[in-house]
């Protein structure tokens, strides 16, 4: 048998240790080492950088988005009564993107969301506005109709096995078909004098430090959905799902109940935004739900490039929705073009896939 490293012009034994004989040819041929500190130190910069540009660049950007809206309409972007403008008109699609993230947490789509905002604002407005029906027995009305919707969906998908994809878009036509039937397709229109003054201050009214109810419904729901995935059991079992559903469900996690649980927040939260339409506007118009569909989707695409890159979350969903707020603002302050605002607007949400997908790949 030949001596470890000897006639091999390797010098790789067969443990797989390096030979003298071969750390001395690869020297040779090689020159030098680098510096053992000096290697590994200019990996660690790398890294650091890397990690500080894919987890805050969205921040870094949004910054400097602000800097730059601000020197071009330096007499009205930067000023408290923008800043709380763009925070109200904010909080709807904070609202649905803050209820997608849990679905999307267990990999399942909800593509109904959109047509439950008009059909929750049409069932409440008609409620209280053609047969006189109390606020406090419309509102809770139409979140139970956000409820129902969001145990179907779960109940089809999760324990029929339906693709969530197809299941969602054929409800969102059924629920328009519903909220059609229930309004004849007409707008219908409160007078200062009729409409009901409770519901009117949901969307209308201020609360604390000046600031919309809106603000602070849209802020509450945030920080129930962010301590449900972040702070409780049942948050560690929906990420375990999207990572990987059949491990979770071999090891005792009830992955069909979870995840119609995802189905019914994201419901409920598009019957609530429903209702602060119709409060804000005192009316209902038809077809005001799927206009919100993709900012929500971009708001929660993108915030998957903040904080935990590739990775659904709550607080990285609520920057991307405020920086997709705050750019059409500026956009709007500084061109009054429509198309610009749309491809802007389309070409983020098609950036934002791009880098949660890699930031999955990057993880």
């Amino acid at each position: 048998m030949t001596p470890s490293g000897a006639g091999d012009p390797t010098g790789i034994s067969e443990g797989g240790r390096v030979t003298n004989e071969g750390a001395n040819q690869a020297a040779a041929v090689e020159g030098p080492a680098p510096s053992a500190r000096t290697a590994p130190a200019g990996r660690r910069s790398w890294d650091i950088a890397s990690t500080v540009i894919t987890r805050y660049g969205l921040l870094v950007a949004f910054g400097m988005m602000i800097v730059a809206f601000s020197l071009a309409r330096s007499d009205a972007f930067p000023t408290w009564q923008n800043a709380e403008s763009i925070l109200t008109n904010a909080m709807v699609p904070l609202i649905l993107a803050v209820g997608l993230t849990v679905p999307l947490v267990m990999q399942d789509f909800d593509l109904s969301f959109g047509n439950m905002v008009g059909l929750s604002s049409g069932a409440a407005v008609i409620l209280m506005h053609s047969h006189g029906v109390s606020p406090a027995v419309a509102l809770p009305a139409a979140l139970g109709l956000g409820l129902a919707t969001g145990l179907v969906n779960g109940f089809l998908v999760s324990y029929l096995g339906g693709d969530s994809f197809i299941i969602t878009l054929a409800m969102g036509t059924v629920l328009l078909g519903v909220e059609y039937a229930i309004t004849n397709q007409n707008g219908v229109f409160f007078s200062l004098e009729d409409i009901p003054s409770s519901f009117a201050e949901l969307g209308q009214g201020e609360a604390f430090l000046g600031l919309n109810n809106q603000v602070w419904i849209g802020l509450g729901i945030l920080l129930v959905v962010w301590m449900l995935l972040e702070k409780s059991e049942m948050g560690r079992y929906m990420y375990a799902i999207g990572g990987n559903p059949e491990a979770a469900r071999l090891s005792g996690v009830r992955t069909r109940e979870i995840r119609l649980v995802g189905f019914v927040i994201v419901a409920l939260c598009g019957a609530v935004a429903g209702i602060l339409v119709s409060s804000v506007s005192a009316s209902y118009t038809t077809l005001i739900g799927p206009p919100l569909l993709l900012p929500a989707f971009a708001g929660v695409f993108l915030g998957s490039a903040v904080f935990r890159p590739g990775e659904f979350n709550v607080l990285g969903t609520a920057v991307g929705v405020l920086f997709l707020g705050t750019i059409e603002t500026g956009l709007k302050m500084v061109t009054q073009e429509t198309y610009v605002i749309n491809v802007v607007q389309g070409g983020i949400l098609i950036a934002a896939v791009l880098l949660s997908r890699l930031g999955r790949r990057a993880a």
